[in-house]
């Protein structure tokens, strides 16, 4: 439901806080409220320290698929934010094009953007935080404007989970990830949970993608497993099935697509530290998703890395044989979002059940 009220002619300045409804906010579970500005979480922070790693913990407070859209006929719009280093661009798209993209260094920043000129039409404006970076949003500042309300937030939930192929570390900006790209082409609002280096079928992460609310959940599975070696062929395949049986106890319907390692050449028929190649992981994700569906899951779905990124297309999609060029994040996009169009819907969500951010 849209928010907010048209404004006045005189009230052309109008400054928001971080919690304001009318920022409709998306992508985050909540807020760290320390300090002046606010960070945005996508996913909760108080079991963080059960994964036993400092790198995860920094990582799950990055703002990957965090944005927050206004409907307004504002002029310019003016952000407060404070980036840690090894940030990322900040994206502003009105009406679905891409506006401004901004790379700021690390520290605080306030920086005001132009915005298109209309006919006085309301126009809506979305600001994708830096996916890579840990980014506090302080006042947002919107001027000129006669209208400012909330963005309506419609369409699917698609929260997606896996590694760097799923926090794109490559893609030009947090707008032009895979996931935000297929969100974007199907209407659908996006969790993203993708954590570069970190994907470890972590029970804290399942928990949170069970209490999450979601219409189609996608698990990209395997990859840093196989180069960590972090499990064998003995234990990969039961903690695929029992991360998956942890996300079921709270989307017992809910469409569940596993998708198994992409291609990386040098990589197939390498064997790691634990015994395992690439194919093997790939097969024995396989297996299990396969072992579940007998024992009865009928919205589990399997799809195959090899298919959406077949190891002949690798040259042209990656930067480094493994991850995807920012114009190999479309082409991922186009893929899978087709495949994804094709699962039906699971049940229809309870209304008010959906609510991202807590002020």
């Amino acid at each position: 439901m849209t928010t907010g009220t048209a404004r006045a002619p005189g009230a052309a300045v109008e400054r928001l806080v971080p919690g304001d409804p009318r920022l409709s906010f998306d992508g985050i579970a909540g807020w760290d409220r320390g300090g002046g500005a606010r960070l945005p979480l996508r996913m909760p922070v108080d079991r963080l320290a059960t994964a036993m790693s400092a790198n995860f913990s920094r990582l799950a407070r990055t703002t990957a698929g965090v944005r927050f859209a206004v409907r307004t006929d504002a002029t310019a719009l003016e952000l407060e934010v404070d980036l840690d280093p090894g940030g990322s661009p900040l994206d502003i798209r009105v009406d679905g094009i891409l506006a401004h993209r901004w790379t700021g260094g690390p520290g605080r920043h306030r920086v005001a953007f132009p915005m298109p000129v209309t006919d006085g039409t309301p126009a809506d404006v979305e600001v994708w935080l830096p996916h890579l970076a840990v980014t506090r949003i302080g006042a947002v500042t919107l001027r000129g404007h006669r209208h400012l309300l909330a963005a309506e937030r419609t369409g699917r939930r698609l929260l997606v989970h896996g590694s760097s192929l799923t926090h794109c570390v490559y893609a030009d900006g947090p707008s032009e990830t895979w996931p935000a790209l297929v969100a974007a082409e199907h209407g659908w609002r996006l969790r993203n949970l993708g954590f570069a280096g970190e994907a470890y079928l972590d029970a804290v992460v399942a928990r949170a993608i069970r209490d999450t609310p979601a219409d189609l959940i996608i698990l990209e599975l395997g990859i840093n497993a196989y180069i960590r070696g972090a499990f064998t062929a003995r234990t990969w395949g039961p903690a695929v099935c029992g991360f998956v049986d942890t996300v079921r106890d709270g989307h017992p319907d809910t469409p569940v697509v596993v998708l198994t390692p992409l291609s990386s050449p040098d990589r197939e028929r390498a064997v790691n530290s634990a015994g395992l190649t690439l194919e093997g992981a790939r097969s024995l994700t396989a297996e299990a998703v396969r072992v579940l569906q007998r024992l009865g899951d009928r919205h589990l779905h399997l799809l195959d890395g090899l298919a959406v990124a077949p190891v002949a297309d690798a040259g042209e999609l990656y930067a480094d044989g493994l991850h995807p060029t920012a114009e190999g994040e479309h082409v991922l996009a186009g893929r899978i979002g087709t495949r994804l169009a094709s699962i039906p819907p699971g049940p229809e969500a309870v209304p008010g059940s959906d609510e991202d951010a807590p002020g």
